[in-house]
């Protein structure tokens, strides 16, 4: 195995793993506050310590990276956070909250042939759909439950398409900006955003309870600095569409996280449907072709024509 290939692994690994910590949180904080507070005071926190590696490292962004950065910040942040949490808040569990997420990849792979050039083979097809039966049988048993107004679930739909623009929108302007300062920036946008959004709705409070603070920092260091960090370097690393296949992932270690932190039990039917994701994930990722770190062509991977390997002749590297 190379070291762009096992680096690219261990990226995928963190990934689900981080991912999955925002989902935890999210249940941990809003048993104390609402979703825009809980919001607000993690951004606040993040967008504090983005200030100063901002200070620190003085990048050069340009205008138009910039741009970029704040729509992302918009979407896969303010957007996809915003409606997740809320929908957290209002009552709908984690796991069907999971089950919408997991449409992504089908959502990214749709666009991604015309809109961003990435290719997706009849076998990560095959995945993708086998992916969404995994994530299926996992969520199996929240579908028979209630959860009031149907109405609701416009709240993660909205937030997942949120996300799905802001990853075409990255890999179709394929911004030099460094994973690292890329976070910062997103991460200060959020942190208006939202106590801007908490503040004008009346619920920016100071909650008393040391759990909350507990939940904030969860999510600071393990979902914004480990999940969207880790995100943003897999999209350079892998593309749209394979590091969308990473999120059928999630909701099965979400259910370990749960089992272990609040003793919830975990079932024969999401077990079943824990090993279908991997085999998903297993078909998607199968003789991937692992990017350069700005994102361009493959560094080696075999032609149709040649089977010799290609060369990026892109930029150099962000990363």
């Amino acid at each position: 195995m190379t070291t762009q290939k096992a680096l690219t692994l261990a990226a995928g690994a963190g990934f689900v793993v981080f991912w999955s910590c925002g989902f935890i949180g999210a249940r941990w904080g809003t048993q104390y506050t609402n979703a825009f507070d809980l919001l607000a005071w993690r951004f606040l926190v993040a967008g504090a310590i983005a200030a100063v590696l901002l200070a620190i490292r003085r990048p050069r962004i340009s205008r138009r990276d910039l741009a970029t950065q704040i729509s992302m910040a918009f979407l896969t942040q303010f957007v996809y956070l915003g409606l997740i949490f809320t929908g957290i808040d209002q009552g709908i569990t984690a796991g069907v909250t999971a089950l919408i997420g997991s449409l992504q990849p089908l959502l990214i792979a749709t666009v991604a042939g015309p809109l961003l050039d990435e290719r997706v083979s009849q076998r990560q097809w095959l995945g993708l759909i086998l992916g969404l039966a995994g994530v299926g049988l996992v969520v199996a048993d929240d579908l028979g439950a209630g959860h009031g107004s149907p109405l609701l679930f416009l709240l993660p739909i909205g937030g997942l398409l949120g996300l799905v623009a802001g990853t075409c929108l990255e890999r179709s302007r394929k911004p030099s900006t460094r994973s690292l300062d890329a976070l910062a920036v997103q991460s200060l946008v959020s942190a208006v955003l939202f106590t801007a959004l908490a503040t004008s709705t009346h619920r920016m409070t100071v909650p008393e309870q040391p759990g909350f603070y507990g939940a904030v920092l969860w999510l600071v260091l393990l979902a914004t600095g480990g999940g969207w960090g880790l995100y943003l370097v897999n999209l350079k690393l892998s593309g749209a569409t394979r590091i969308s296949s990473l999120l059928y992932l999630v909701p099965p270690t979400t259910m370990v996280f749960s089992f272990l932190l609040f003793h919830e039990t975990i079932g024969a039917l999401a077990v079943a449907g824990m090993l279908v994701c991997a085999v998903a994930v297993l078909l998607i990722r199968i003789g991937e072709q692992v990017r350069c770190g700005d994102g361009g062509d493959p560094v080696a991977g075999p032609t149709r024509s040649t089977g010799l390997a290609r060369v990026h002749r892109g930029a150099t590297s962000s990363e």
